[in-house]
Formats: structure tokens, C-alpha cells, sequence
């Protein structure tokens, strides 16, 4: 610091002198310096007549202080014109302490590390910490650069470095890893996809497949039947505008005319109506078998061939362990079945010469609903019987296992 500067700063505060005091000891502080001394002192206004003593913070000798106290010691008047010039004056290179305007920042606290004005020891936020002069200060840590250099560059920094190199190695092989890791998965998936994508197109394509079977087993007969049965609507109603006709020749000749057309519309051969199914059912397969197979079983499933073939059961086969009265129970129903489709065979070759007779006289005489009800009763015999006969087989078919699966069973 500045010579000039430490001879206008107070020792107690180290501050600017303000309002200087001398004691009779010759040392000069301020005012408000000496009453916090004197008042630290123990020492008291109580007696006004009694003199006081007090020990110079400077040379630590016991000086007495008139009965007015601190207020009666004479004013150094030339210091403090010194200093009102010095402060009137122009000082770029003087701090000053921020909170207590017109103080210098002229201490430095060492456990802030921060200058800091008398004030600030004093009253403010700096009281009791150590403190040191800035220029003593910076000449006991000028020699510590090359003490910090030195232990900035030992072998503990060597260590430092083959660490870091380790780390990066670690990290640059894990993160091929993670790479590596990443690739492999999208290849995985990949893969997948594609094997399901063909799974599925050849599900679709087998569909599709049965999809055509059945436009070519049923488009060909319903057409066939649409074109008979427009016929048939078409001779109803030639054979109800014969009445309309008043030539007897004529309605002769129609008669004639529409019975042949009858006639060979009926012995037309109708369809026979096969009892097909759609088998293997993908679904039931999905949920079963395919669903419960493991993603590395996925590449070996097949792909079943799907197609329209004859219905194995007319209706939902019997569980394998049934009682004896089950057993009995079908053995009766297929008595029953067998005795009334064998009446039925029997008795429809003598009922269609009674139908044929009795639809030359339908076709004149009788109402157009009656008619209707005859033709479809006629040409559904035939299917009717084809019927029974598939169902005479398949109850044979029941009844075989289920003697076996009671033999088995007792």
C-alpha cells in the first residue's frame, strides 16, 4: 500500500481517519474507534467529574481521559486537512469498499480472500476474521507457484493419464459392443419379419386358394339353379294366363305345350349336394400350434395345405371316455335313424308315380302356391335320399367307435 495512505489510516479500524483524536500519549484514531474501546474497557459515563484511564491500542500505555470523556480529547486538525485534501483529490488507482462508500479497500482478509475496508472488520461482515496486510500477504505466496507446479507434474498426473487412456479404451470396446450388439438385433428382426411375412402370404395364398375351390364347386350349380328355377317362374306364368285363353284349340295346344316343358324341366338332374368343409381351419391352427411355438421354431412350421374336402362329422365327434348309457343312447338314436330312412327309401319309389299322375291335373286345375309346393317337394327327393344315405354312414361310422372306445374302456 501506498506510504501516504498508511499514514492517513487509523490502526483500529484501518480505515481513513474520521474525525481523529489524540490521546495524551500522541497517537491519533477516530472518534468512534476510541468509543468502542473505551466502552470494551468497561468504563462508563455514570460520573462525569471522574477521570477515567485507558491503554493506547498503539503503544499499550495507560492514558487518562478527561471527565467530558472521548469527546473532550483535542481534534488533530492538520491530519484531518490532510485528509479532506487527499479525499477532495483524484486517486484512480484507490478502491473502495462497495458497502461504505469513501472507505479504501486497504486490509485483506485471508479468510474470504478478498480486500476489504476498516469498516468492514469493524461493523460489518468481516468482523473477527484474520486479516493481513496485502503486500505481506502476496510475499508469503509468492513462492507457492512452484511448489503447485511441482505437485501438478509427479507421478500422481502419470497415474492420471493411463487412466483416462484405460477408460477410453473400455469405453470405445464396449461401445463396438453395444454396436455390434444393435446391428445383430436389427439383423434379428430382420430376418423375422421376413420369415413371418412369408408365413403369413402363404396363409393368405392357401386362402386364397380355397377361396377359388369354392367359387368353382358352388358358382357352376347355384347358376344352374337360378336358370331352373327362372324356367319354373317362367311356366307358372304361362300356366296361369291358360285360363285367360277362350279358343278351345288353342288352349289344347298351350296345354300341351307347357305339360312337355314341365315335364322335361323336372327330369332335369339336379345337383347333389356334397357335405364339405374347410380343413385344416388356420385359426384354430394359429392358436393352438403357432402360438405357442418358440421364436426359434417359427422357420420349421408348415404351412398347411387348406382345401374343400368331404365333412368328416355331421356333427361334433364323442368324447373319448363316455358311460355305458351314452353308448346305448347312440346305438338307439341309430336304430331309429336307420329304421325311418329305410320307410323313406322304400315308400319314395312308389310316391313319385302318384306325383307325376297327380301333377298332370296340378298343372290346370290347382292354384299356383300348390304347384310351387309340389315341384319343391318333388325336386328335393331325390337330395332328401342322397341325404339319408350319408347320414346312414356316418352314424355307422359313430357307432363303430364307440364300440371300440367302450371295449377299451372295459
Amino acid at each position: 500500500m501506498h506510504n501516504f495512505e498508511e499514514e492517513l489510516t487509523c490502526s483500529i479500524c484501518y480505515s481513513i481517519f474520521e474525525d481523529p483524536r489524540v490521546l495524551p500519549c500522541s497517537h491519533t484514531f477516530c472518534r468512534n474507534c476510541l468509543e468502542n474501546v473505551f466502552q470494551a474497557s468497561g468504563n462508563f459515563y455514570a460520573w462525569r467529574a471522574i477521570r477515567f484511564s485507558l491503554k493506547c491500542p498503539n503503544c499499550r500505555s495507560t492514558v487518562e481521559i478527561p471527565p467530558p470523556g472521548i469527546e473532550s480529547l483535542p481534534i488533530n486538525f492538520a491530519l484531518r486537512a490532510i485528509i479532506e485534501k487527499y479525499q477532495q483529490g483524484d486517486h484512480p488507482d484507490v478502491l473502495t469498499c462497495p458497502e461504505h462508500s469513501s472507505q479504501p479497500l486497504n486490509v485483506y482478509c485471508l479468510l474470504d480472500r478478498q480486500l476489504v475496508c476498516g469498516h468492514c472488520l469493524t461493523i460489518g461482515q468481516h468482523h473477527g476474521h484474520p486479516i493481513d496486510d496485502l503486500l505481506s500477504a502476496y510475499i508469503k505466496e509468492k513462492e507457492t507457484p512452484p511448489k503447485l507446479l511441482e505437485e501438478l507434474t509427479d507421478n500422481h498426473w502419470i497415474e492420471v493419464c493411463l487412466l483416462i487412456e484405460t477408460l477410453e479404451e473400455h469405453k470405445f470396446d464396449f461401445e463396438e459392443i453395444v454396436q455390434s450388439e444393435q446391428e445383430f438385433v436389427l439383423n434379428y428382426f430382420k430376418k423375422l419379419n421376413e420369415l413371418l411375412d412369408a408365413k403369413k402370404d402363404a396363409l393368405l395364398s392357401a386362402l386364397r386358394n380355397v377361396r377359388t375351390a369354392i367359387d368353382e364347386e358352388y358358382s357352376p350349380q347355384i347358376e344352374k339353379m337360378k336358370e331352373i328355377r327362372e324356367q319354373q317362374l317362367e311356366l307358372m306364368s304361362l300356366t296361369t294366363s291358360l285360363g285367360e285363353e277362350e279358343s278351345h284349340l288353342k288352349f289344347l295346344e298351350k296345354v300341351h305345350n307347357v305339360r312337355q316343358r314341365v315335364q322335361a324341366l323336372k327330369q332335369r338332374k339336379l345337383p347333389y349336394i356334397k357335405h364339405l368343409e374347410i380343413y385344416p381351419r388356420i385359426s384354430r391352427i394359429l392358436r393352438t400350434e403357432w402360438s405357442m411355438t418358440k421364436i426359434g421354431q417359427i422357420k420349421k412350421l408348415e404351412v398347411p395345405e387348406i382345401k374343400l374336402s368331404p365333412r368328416r362329422f355331421l356333427c361334433a365327434p364323442p368324447p373319448r371316455k363316455k358311460k355305458k348309457t351314452e353308448f346305448w343312447k347312440i346305438l338307439s338314436i341309430f336304430i331309429l335313424t336307420l329304421f325311418s330312412a329305410l320307410l323313406l327309401i322304400f315308400f319314395s319309389d312308389h310316391l313319385l308315380p302318384i306325383f307325376n299322375d297327380f301333377s298332370d291335373i296340378s298343372s290346370v286345375y290347382f292354384s299356383e302356391a300348390f304347384q310351387f309346393l309340389y315341384h319343391l317337394l318333388s325336386s328335393n327327393m331325390y337330395t332328401a335320399k342322397e341325404t339319408i344315405c350319408h347320414t346312414y354312414d356316418v352314424l355307422k361310422q359313430l357307432i363303430w367307435d364307440a364300440i371300440s372306445e367302450y371295449s377299451d374302456a372295459n
